[in-house]
């Protein structure tokens, strides 16, 4: 008998359960991700779905199985975004009472959104681990339903419907490139995927802030401690407690798993913004920035990944947008040293015009500085073409005597 209580028959029936429900996202080429190293890449579009996640997949399938007795006394659900509005949205469609508990570093946004569906939020703990002992309570207390956001079966098949619509829409596909968590999303494709075609390869991708997966399979990897002060950007892959069943799964199924940095996943927002003109959050991203970071792994590959959210608040979406910019040198900051006299300043100003550098910011620094009571600092934002622009720019002012140089 088979351990696993799913398979692809299963997946298929949780696929044909979603019909007019749930979106049929697109598949899209982007070949400005994958030229240079003559890869094939093709993204699922999730982050289009109504909640702007794959969370309400397997939302859907696991809310379908329970009774109607289950369904009277109502649900519930832990979460800090994606999983509770995709609880949420099905509840108020089927007029079923949710509860989302959610930890109070849950961004304002999320809590607003998840509540316009209709559902009870109740905000407790620091910690997604501490929200579920609050809801526990709330279960035996009310004898609520929980909704598991990744250790459940019924949540995995729901998941691995997205994999049977990649297969369909573009059967070429060979590997798979797929975001892990808790490990729900890419248990769920991994058994429709090998099932279809088992030839296919499958790479979780996981962040070095939270490698938890990567650790429970993969015991003899080591990672350095990443800074405790850092708050990782892909907050929906921080889970630090697999699922124990989607461990099971990925340890017959997956080829392996990639872990990435921070500063991956934000090329990867940008990249998707200003080249695909997408939007997805750090979690979403990862799989393209698993392909920033590991490209040569995958050449001559055809690659199928999934943009598995897009509900990033849009003030950290702008911030990284410039971000990204500075990273590239089209965005630079610059300290410049000149005399304290009428006329100083235009010079500056002019020199790095005549150059064609823009000037964002401008901040004229007289007291506190080192330099003598006739001369003054003024810390320049410019906006160039980007490095070797830059460092012409930087040169220029120098040959014109102007003492300047880089700020981090």
């Amino acid at each position: 008998m088979n351990k696993i209580p799913i398979n692809l028959t299963r997946i298929q029936k949780a696929a044909t359960q979603m019909t007019g429900i749930i979106n049929q996202t697109p598949l899209i080429t982007a070949p400005w991700l994958g030229r240079a190293r003559k890869i094939q890449v093709h993204l699922k579009l999730e982050n289009l779905q109504i909640t702007g996640s794959f969370k309400s997949r397997g939302a859907l399938i696991k809310i379908l199985s329970l009774s109607k007795e289950q369904l009277d006394r109502g649900i519930i659900a832990v979460s800090a975004g994606n999983h509770a509005q995709g609880v949420a949205v099905h509840a108020q469609r089927l007029g079923i009472n949710a509860t989302i508990v959610m930890p109070a570093h849950t961004p304002v946004a999320k809590i607003e959104q998840t509540a316009s569906f209709g559902a009870r939020i109740v905000i407790y703990g620091e910690t997604l681990t501490q929200s579920f002992e609050k809801a526990n309570t709330l279960i035996e207390e009310e004898n609520l339903t929980l909704i598991h956001p990744y250790d459940d079966p019924f949540v995995i098949a729901g998941q691995g419907t997205i994999a049977l619509e990649m297969l369909t829409q573009c059967p070429e596909i060979d590997t798979l490139i797929i975001p892990i968590g808790g490990g729900g999303l890419c248990s769920g494709m991994a058994i429709a995927a090998k099932a279809i075609k088992p030839s296919i390869e499958i790479y979780g991708v996981q962040s070095i802030h939270c490698p938890s997966m990567i650790q429970a399979l993969y015991s003899e990897r080591s990672f350095i401690p990443q800074e405790l002060h850092r708050i990782p950007i892909a907050e929906g892959i921080m889970v630090k407690n697999p699922g124990q069943l989607p461990q099971k799964i990925l340890k017959e199924h997956l080829t392996d798993i990639l872990a990435i940095s921070d500063d991956h996943i934000e090329d990867a927002i940008d990249k998707l913004v200003t080249c695909g003109k997408l939007v997805a959050e750090g979690a979403g991203a990862a799989g393209v920035a698993a392909l920033l970071a590991h490209g040569e792994r995958f050449k001559g590959k055809t690659v199928g990944t999934v943009i598995c959210g897009g509900n990033i608040d849009s003030r950290i979406l702008s911030s990284e947008l410039m971000r990204a910019l500075v990273r590239q040198g089209k965005l630079i900051r610059l300290q410049i040293q000149l005399h304290d006299n009428p006329g100083s300043l235009g010079k500056i100003t002019k020199i790095i015009g005549d150059e064609g550098g823009n000037i964002f910011e401008l901040t004229h620094q007289r007291y506190f500085s080192h330099l003598t009571i006739k001369m003054t600092e003024v810390d320049v934002c410019i906006e160039t073409r980007g490095t070797e622009h830059a460092r012409q720019i930087i040169h220029q002012l120098q040959v014109e005597s102007f003492p300047t140089k880089f700020v981090e």
